[in-house]
């Protein structure tokens, strides 16, 4: 006798939100941080201003971004949709955004495809920000297996989104015991995209970086901007390879303890890029404070993304993620006024220096 279809599809939806609900624990319970790399971030060096000749209180951190004013250059990255756990949080971050002029993310949204009930752990975020700019999500690695363009459509509507980002995870599909690590064929679904969808086309990275030819490549498909999201946070490899051992695959778990600190820097990445191209371009990968926002906005970035700060203090409170974000930007505008920037682009042209092992990497690269 033929299994019953329903029974199937209901197995489908119970892997997808475990699947999901890992994303979620693993990087909250277990050390899935880098190890040895880093952003790089400690190598930049924003120039002290003895004389700011401004005021703290009249530093103005508005923002334009793909054509949507924002209260300050903050995003909360892709992180999570799909589980139960989601709602909560995906519902908590959409309250900040709408309140604090953030743009955001949501996770890869394949799973709300599948189902009313998984949809809404994503939906939710634009019940709670009905204004705010939200960003859809879909894997390049489901676009190579065949994602259609009103699949994308879907995605976009689910949310009523400003933007669709596709992600590309080359290493976490790698490690993923049940990754698709086939990517032959997503550039030209990348720019069909941008050929046929009524909203801006992102492309980010996962944690790994974007190099100058990938970049190169992505703005001769058409994209509109790109998050560099590069290495020194969270290691997506790191949280696989939790998983494979949860499941006994051995040799899962090898290429996840093997390619742990895989990747680009951060800083390396947004600074490679953006002498690459000139597009707009949003920084992200291991970024912990305002500090670090002022820094990649120098370096030329023009908003930053975060996501496990905002995921830790999320699971934990609504007060506990209003009160990270009124830190972050208590941090931001403090390094403004040591630099003497009165608002984002005062800060975009301020002096910096690199030092370390980031400047031997950027004048080594080709």
């Amino acid at each position: 006798m033929p299994p019953d279809p329903s029974d199937t599809h209901s197995a489908d939806i119970e892997i997808i939100k475990q699947r999901k609900k890992d994303g979620i624990d693993i990087p909250l319970q277990k050390d899935v941080q880098a190890r040895t790399a880093s952003t790089y971030l400690e190598y930049v060096r924003l120039v002290h201003n003895a004389l700011p000749e401004i005021d703290y209180d009249d530093i103005d951190l508005s923002t334009t971004f793909l054509g949507k004013k924002f209260s300050a250059p903050v995003i909360i990255d892709s992180m999570t949709g799909g589980t139960d756990e989601a709602t909560v949080i995906n519902g908590r971050l959409g309250e900040l955004a709408q309140k604090y002029g953030f743009g955001m993310g949501l996770g890869s949204q394949r799973a709300g495809l599948k189902s009313e009930e998984l949809a809404a752990t994503y939906s939710v975020a634009r019940k709670n920000a009905p204004s705010a700019f939200l960003i859809a999500n879909i894997g390049g690695a489901q676009l190579a297996k065949g994602l259609s363009i009103d699949d994308a459509r879907k995605i976009v509507k689910m949310i009523g989104a400003d933007a669709l980002v596709v992600h590309l995870n080359p290493l976490q599909e790698l490690v993923q015991p049940e990754g698709e690590p086939r990517y032959a064929g997503v550039l030209a679904k990348i720019a069909e995209l941008v050929r046929n969808m009524d909203v801006p086309v992102i492309v980010k990275e996962v944690g790994a970086g974007i190099s100058r030819g990938v970049a190169i490549r992505l703005e001769m498909a058409g994209v509109s901007a790109i998050n560099v999201a590069g290495s020194g946070g969270t290691s997506w490899a790191g949280v696989e390879k939790v998983r494979a051992d949860m499941v006994k695959d051995a040799a899962k778990a090898h290429l996840g303890d093997l390619f742990w600190d895989w990747g680009i820097p951060t800083a390396a990445s947004l600074i490679e890029t953006r002498r690459a191209v000139k597009l707009p371009l949003i920084a992200s990968g291991g970024l912990r404070n305002g500090l670090e926002v002022a820094k990649c906005i120098a370096l030329g970035a023009s908003m930053a993304a975060m996501a496990y700060p905002f995921l830790k203090a999320a699971s934990q409170s609504r007060e506990s993620l209003f009160a990270f974000a009124d830190t972050l930007l208590t941090e931001l505008k403090g390094a403004m006024f040591l630099v003497g920037a009165r608002n984002v682009g005062a800060l975009a042209s301020s002096r910096y220096i690199l030092t370390g092992a980031l400047a031997q990497e950027v004048n080594n690269r080709t």
